[in-house]
């Protein structure tokens, strides 16, 4: 299998980042390992596509590991999830690989914290898995990798449906259905008003968008009473935000103290980056670059901080301003694991908890049944790098895995493909829709 036929094929990072797989099996690594940690509360898709598609799963990881010359194949999973470990131990132990057994913890999932699992290795600060030798997959990305190299382009997402829905449940759905499609799928709303989380509570975006939709990234929807403390709190305003924190934080340094980054090694300190909000003229550069190593995890701000104030809004702006200045913040040691990293975990149990979501955490079981949308927006930027250019006009007829966007040869991103057979309505640099036949 080629590179360059998972690129026409149109495999990303399906795990959320939507990083174009072909790129990484271009490059040559020592070990290989599959992620199948899901760690965002309340979702379960990665659960259930092991449950289902195990062998296709472990086929895709072993092409990423032909292409990419890796002497070791390790697959990431947790222990709690049984269904999946006996549905995927069988095809690591027939080839000789790992399993990386995982504790049921925010954010398990996170690359920098699979890596140092699976090897003992510790990514360079700022760095990527490359560069201590590693490539890190997500399992539905993997599952695509088969799938092209049997020709079939990724033309649908596997996500999870829940929270105040009438019936949580995972499936597939074509690429550009949406969000209002998905609901009326899983029979409704439970609530009269509500908001979407889209990908996760904790690293997702919060819409009332309804007819968003679909992309290759989406990892499911997670549906929550308008009045719910997560929505409250997602709505405030950025300014009221930092003003909040410049008045109430008293540097107890409990964000810092439970960030998964920090306890890696990593020079990501929170409770410094609040003290620059009451910074004016000088000084808030020096404090914001203990912001630039930030994950973006959102434990310190939902979990860890005692005032509920936004510490982790507050990196993201410091690197957004060292970013427009300029500068970029060199960690200056070697990193080195804190001795209190595994006493300091955060259980999944105890962040629904801290959340308030307990109450819809559920299996999420698998429906094999799709919707069918009778109209689908696909989006020609569904990945990193640039957007693909639209190679349909309207009017035009298209059959479901036809390329609709392609990627010029030296640009960063992946072609995009039709998801339903139809008439191409409307065309613009952003979007192609098309009409179900």
């Amino acid at each position: 299998m080629a590179a360059e036929q998972l690129k026409q094929m149109g495999v990303v990072g399906a795990g959320g980042a939507g990083f174009p797989t072909h790129v990484k099996a271009g490059s040559q690594a020592e070990v290989i390992l599959a992620n199948g940690a899901e760690c965002e509360p309340l979702l379960h898709k990665d659960l259930e596509l092991m449950v289902r598609y195990a062998p296709e799963i472990c086929a895709g990881l072993e092409r990423m590991a032909g292409v990419t010359g890796a002497r070791a194949v390790k697959f990431g999973i947790k222990e709690k999830n049984k269904r999946a470990v006996e549905k995927v131990s069988p095809e690591v132990q027939r080839r000789g690989w790992g399993m990386v057994l995982l504790g049921d913890f925010y954010p398990s999932g996170d690359e920098y914290e699979l890596v140092y699992a699976g090897t003992g290795r510790l990514i360079p600060a700022g760095g990527i898995p490359l560069q201590v030798g590693c490539v890190v997959n997500n399992v539905e990305t993997l599952y695509n990798v088969e799938m092209a190299a049997q020709g079939q382009p990724v033309t649908r997402k596997f996500l999870t449906v829940t929270g105040a829905v009438r019936k949580p449940q995972s499936f597939w759905a074509p690429v550009g259905i949406t969000f209002r499609e998905l609901i009326v799928h899983v029979g409704g709303v439970t609530t009269a008003e509500f908001g979407v989380f889209v990908s996760g509570l904790m690293m997702g975006s919060l819409t009332f968008d309804l007819d968003d939709v679909v992309t290759k990234t989406t990892g499911g929807l997670i549906v929550l009473p308008r009045d719910h403390y997560l929505i409250t709190r997602k709505t405030r305003p950025v300014r009221a935000m930092a003003h909040i924190g410049k008045s109430a934080c008293d540097q107890c340094s409990y964000c810092t103290e439970f960030c998964p980054r920090f306890l890696l090694g990593y020079d990501v300190q929170p409770h410094r980056v609040m003290r620059s909000l009451g910074f004016t003229l000088t000084g808030a550069d020096n404090w914001n670059q203990w912001g630039e190593l930030c994950c973006a995890c959102g434990l310190c701000t939902l979990y860890a901080c005692p005032e509920d104030l936004y510490p982790k809004e507050a990196c993201d702006q410091a690197k957004t301003d060292l970013r427009n200045i300029g500068k970029k913040y060199v960690q200056q040691h070697p990193v080195k694991v804190h001795p209190m990293k595994e006493y300091r975990r955060v259980p999944l149990s105890m962040l629904r908890k801290r959340l308030k979501v307990d109450e819809y955490e559920c299996e999420a079981p698998f429906r094999d049944e799709s919707p069918v949308p009778k109209q689908v927006r696909i989006r020609m930027k569904q990945h990193a790098g640039k957007p693909a250019q639209p190679v349909v006009k309207a009017g035009q007829t298209v059959k479901a895995g036809d390329t609709v966007g392609r990627m010029a040869d030296k640009d960063l991103g992946a072609d995009v493909h039709a998801s339903i057979a139809g008439v191409v309505r409307d065309v613009t640099a952003e979007t192609v829709v098309i009409d179900g036949q």
